[in-house]
């Protein structure tokens, strides 16, 4: 059973962000990256890879983002690095995104909620990644859950992968996108919080790289929660581009960079200057961005 949180993951993800700089960075351990690391593909290389990334940036990255899969290949004691990996991260006061990408309906979705988003849970995040597309409704116990408990979820509406546009750009019957109508319900889910004077704690998954095409989707990305834009850095977006891509909601933007950070361990200071870089680069386009940022 949760208990209701004093501050709710919207404000907590806007302090973290001032304080730390606008910037997730993915936890990926996958066989490529392990390789370049110089470790094994197994259990003690993908500890050592974890233990390095969270030691060297969980004390001054508003979040990291751990990518589920690339532990869970490695069955229960990939789970059990995974563990120890979210909370030794949030104790060192970096916010923890469950990049899980859950999507499902009933007693299903309540418990991939639970996993995630239940302060019981030895995976408890502050928020975590969800598919939407067997209908916004089916994330509702997700939904109910990050507010009762002051965590946050992340709905992908606009991703990069070429494939997507033909699900999140099919236009339904009254002639909204689908992704424009997921950026809608967000919008709505935040209100309440928006009202309070807060961000929302609804976020949505929108790649960086779109640029123009998100015109296309008729996608107006104002939902009054985060943004968060995989892209930056390795697949082709720079920070520059963010105020073309995000406009005026900008400053609600979370850059994800994973391969562009991580390409650099496994030396814990280059890893560090990395992620410092990368951060002040998004506060410099942000404060240049216009009426959506400050």
């Amino acid at each position: 059973m949760t208990t209701p949180a004093a501050e709710s993951f919207g404000s907590r993800l806007r302090r973290a962000m001032d304080e730390r700089g606008p910037l997730c960075v993915g936890i990926d351990p996958h066989a490529a990256l392990l390789a370049d690391w110089g470790l094994s593909d197994d259990i003690a290389g993908l500890e050592r890879f974890t233990r390095t990334v969270v030691e060297a940036l969980a004390d001054r990255v508003a979040v990291l983002k751990p990518q589920s899969a690339f532990f869970e290949r490695f069955g229960s004691r990939g789970i059990a690095v995974l563990e120890r990996a979210v909370a030794d991260s949030r104790e060192a006061g970096a916010l923890v995104l469950m990049d899980a990408k859950r999507g499902d309906i009933g007693s299903t979705m309540a418990a991939y909620a639970a996993t995630y988003l239940d302060p019981a849970s030895p995976l408890f995040s502050d928020a975590v990644t969800v598919s939407p597309y067997l209908g916004y409704g089916s994330l509702r116990p997700a939904l109910d859950l990050a507010r009762e408990s002051g965590t946050g979820v992340f709905v992908l509406a606009l991703t990069s992968n070429p494939e997507g546009a033909e699900v999140q750009h099919a236009v339904r019957a009254g002639g909204a996108s689908v992704a424009a109508t997921m950026l809608d319900h967000l919008r709505a889910e935040n209100a309440a919080e928006n009202a309070a004077g807060a961000m929302g704690s609804y976020g949505a998954v929108v790649g960086a790289t779109l640029g123009d095409t998100l015109g296309a989707a008729g996608a107006d990305l104002s939902i009054g929660g985060p943004l968060l834009a995989p892209g930056i850095g390795a697949q082709g977006a720079t920070a520059a581009d963010l105020p073309k891509v995000f406009g005026a909601a900008v400053r609600d933007v979370v850059p994800n960079v994973s391969r562009g950070v991580l390409r650099h361990g496994p030396d814990v200071a280059a890893l560090r200057e990395s992620a410092a870089r990368f951060a002040d680069e998004v506060r410099e386009a942000v404060d240049a961005g216009g009426p959506g940022a400050r």
